[in-house]
């Protein structure tokens, strides 16, 4: 079976865009990619905690200079930028070989190196937000942090339909909910997003869901540990607001 890059896990972990549904597909069905996905999430998690509030500086020129000696780096003009760009660069092109991991025999080789690659670039982004604080490479704290995931399940009247929900938070503690869902609705029809009490007692509309991805900001207050369930409906254009009961996908929150 093929994976999904490295490169593309990571995007993902970062909250952004970067699967097709396809990929939504692929993510349903293969546990070590989930997998990957989820220990990338949560080391985004743990950055984007580990950063401060306040506007990040810039260390002085000594400091990363300390840096580029422990690390072997060497650079030519002396300025800081220069210099974060060259580690950056060596960091992705050239990172160290550590030794075989259990389970590396049955991953590819080429696979086997992708991974290290990103995972020492991730590591070394992990260093530069927590050690030494330059914004250049630091996880921006604009950037919303993903607090839970659901990979949505097809129904039986919907056996091809994908789909992936993720829940991020932003700075202000706005939660959205993004959902990306493959499957084609009858004419007179639309879709819509709801998140459903984990008993099935009760439901909240988010939205309409247009075209294969949407985000929608979650009401302040609600608990997501009760309301844990996330559901893609088809609606008939009758002017009832309530669940048709024609659920296209559906899938548990989970903690990232």
């Amino acid at each position: 079976m093929s994976h999904l890059d490295p490169e593309q896990l990571a995007l993902l972990a970062l909250g952004e865009p970067a699967a097709s549904v396809t990929d939504c597909g692929h993510l349903s069905a293969c546990e070590p990619c989930r997998t990957e996905l989820n220990e990338l999430s949560r080391a985004v998690g743990v950055a984007r905690a580990t950063v401060a509030d306040e506007k990040l500086e810039a260390p002085p020129a000594r400091v990363w200079s300390a840096i580029a000696d422990e690390l072997g780096l060497k650079t030519t003009d002396g300025s800081v930028a220069s210099e974060m760009s060259a580690a950056a660069e060596t960091l992705q092109t050239s990172p160290p070989e550590p030794e075989s991991a259990p389970g590396d025999e049955a991953q590819p080789p080429a696979r086997r190196r992708s991974l290290r690659a990103t995972a020492w670039a991730l590591a070394a982004s992990l260093v530069v937000i927590g050690g030494i604080g330059i914004g250049a490479l630091a996880v921006s704290t604009s950037t919303p942090t993903s607090i839970a995931q659901a990979v949505l399940e097809p129904f039986p009247d919907h056996p091809d339909a994908t789909g992936v929900a993720d829940v991020e938070q932003d700075r202000d503690g706005v939660r959205r909910l993004v959902v990306s869902v493959g499957d084609e609705v009858a004419p007179d029809t639309y879709r819509e997003v709801w998140l459903i009490r984990n008993d099935a007692g009760a439901l909240v509309s988010l939205g309409v869901l247009e075209g294969e991805s949407g985000s929608f900001v979650i009401p302040d207050g609600l608990d997501l540990v009760e309301y844990s369930l996330v559901d893609v409906s088809v609606e008939p254009l009758d002017g009832d607001p309530a669940h048709s009961g024609d659920s296209i996908v559906r899938g548990e929150l989970l903690r990232a």
